[in-house]
């Protein structure tokens, strides 16, 4: 935990020391009253906390603004709906990288019954992008969005009528490497950082032929990250890095 986040009202009312929060601030950083730890509030500021008190229930602190917060990055990331148990993995992984919003959609390869998860519902995925959130040590959570097609998918995100740059990951007879359709996209405009970047993955057994022609009929270039074929939630992650590399937010 790199940061504790709170709520707009949590920020200014004394903290449970039973909170999971709470047992972080005692039990593993050991804070005493007088001492700070960093903190923030969720989609707000970052700042230091003091704490002014310490009683047998609750931990009262003052907080001072002083950050961003660590803003979200362009990037924006569609996604064929992965197994619950890699979709936790996913979302915590890419909300560290600063993701800005992720896109869960069904495709028409993927397993239905993984649509059928209540990880949402139940407050689960939420849970996952916090803590990838606090463990980059920032406020910021990435928006999450739920489609059932990757056609009411592309319209929720008007892919066609933005100015955005888009990238379809594909291991099947990519027109280029993600590196090089990075370089001849970015390095010809100034302005790529400036506008949503969208980076689409496939469920586990990938896209069909359908699927890739609607991609690119929506703008999308197809691209590859070699011949090795990676589970969904570790090409989110490495095509997430490479693009972001490339974008400068990694330097």
């Amino acid at each position: 935990m790199n940061i504790c986040l709170f709520s707009q009202e949590e920020i200014n009312q004394p903290l449970s020391i039973k909170d999971e929060r709470g047992q972080h601030i005692i039990k593993v950083l050991h804070k005493k009253v007088g001492d700070s730890f960093t903190a923030g509030i969720i989609d707000g500021k970052s700042g230091l906390a003091k704490i002014t008190s310490i009683d047998d229930s609750t931990i009262t602190f003052v907080f001072n603004a002083d950050g961003e917060g660590k803003p979200l990055t362009c990037l924006r990331m569609i996604i064929g709906f992965p197994r619950p148990i890699q979709l936790k993995r996913l979302l915590r992984d890419i909300a560290a990288l600063g993701v800005s919003q992720v896109h869960l959609t069904g495709t028409e390869l993927g397993e239905k019954s993984y649509m059928q998860s209540n990880l949402v519902e139940k407050g689960s995925a939420y849970k996952m992008l916090l803590d990838g959130s606090v463990q980059a040590g920032s406020t910021h959570i990435p928006q999450l969005f739920l489609h059932k097609t990757l056609k009411e998918c592309l319209e929720a995100c008007q892919c066609q009528n933005e100015d955005s740059v888009k990238f379809a990951l594909d291991n099947i007879n990519p027109k280029a490497s993600l590196q090089n359709a990075l370089t001849q996209t970015c390095d010809s405009s100034s302005s790529c950082k400036e506008k949503p970047v969208y980076a689409a993955i496939g469920s586990e057994r990938g896209w069909t032929d359908k699927e890739r022609k609607m991609l690119e009929d929506y703008g999308f270039i197809r691209c590859g990250m070699g011949s090795r074929i990676m589970r969904t939630e570790t090409a989110a992650t490495v095509a997430g890095s490479i693009i972001l590399n490339k974008l400068g937010y990694l330097d």
